[in-house]
């Protein structure tokens, strides 16, 4: 196909989208984000309800083994980190507010734990799924370091996603199907006072606590 038919077709096309200014315009496909912040119950829960996150999913990333279970995971010898997997829709929420609402959940200076939990699956980790998201990943962690409290500090990886391996059915919506539970947990774990401390009214500001 020569030059000027390209131009001619291409101007048929534009002619037809000038000539019905309502048709529909195809959205962005959906996006996955994938953290690691300690329990996934807390981590889901801190994503579930933003606007324009399609769904928030507990499972299993970083680790070798194949289709791991809880209790497999809990031993900490599977590579496997309690994650979350968040659907989003990147025309309403970005990518870098989900970081935002991600560090503002974890204490990003612990190492291999969270708050009570103790173990390399409870570690704190941005799997990125793209070399978009691992820029952005990367520039979030720089600009975190600024801030004399945690420079030089930050424990939280910053590695490729392989594989997200969801959660047994028990573990999914927790905070909403046994909330008594999860909120004795999620205080007497010490969470919310260890984020206070860290971010203070920042914490709240940025979403995603329960």
């Amino acid at each position: 196909m020569n030059s000027r038919v390209s131009l001619r077709i291409a101007l048929v096309l534009l002619a037809a989208l000038a000539a019905f200014p309502g048709a529909p315009v195809l959205a962005a496909p959906n996006e996955v984000a994938v953290f690691a912040g300690g329990c996934f119950w807390c981590e889901e829960s801190a994503f579930e309800d933003l606007p324009g996150v399609v769904s928030s999913v507990s499972g299993y990333a970083g680790g070798t083994t194949v289709n791991p279970s809880y209790e497999e995971v809990s031993t900490g010898r599977t590579g496997h980190a309690e994650s979350a997997q968040v659907t989003f829709d990147p025309a309403k929420i970005s990518y870098a507010k989900l970081l935002d609402v991600y560090w503002h959940n974890i204490d990003p200076t612990q190492v291999d734990g969270q708050f009570c939990d103790h173990g390399s699956q409870y570690r704190t980790v941005i799997f990125y799924a793209n070399e978009a998201q691992k820029t952005a990943a990367l520039a979030s962690k720089a600009k975190l370091e600024e801030d004399p409290r945690f420079r030089g500090k930050i424990a939280t990886e910053i590695v490729p996603l392989t594989k997200f391996y969801p959660a047994e059915e028990y573990h999914q919506d927790y905070c909403k199907v046994n909330p008594i539970r999860y909120t004795a947990y999620y205080k007497g774990c010490g969470r919310a006072t260890r984020l206070e401390q860290i971010w203070g009214a920042s914490a709240k500001a940025a979403g995603g606590h329960k």
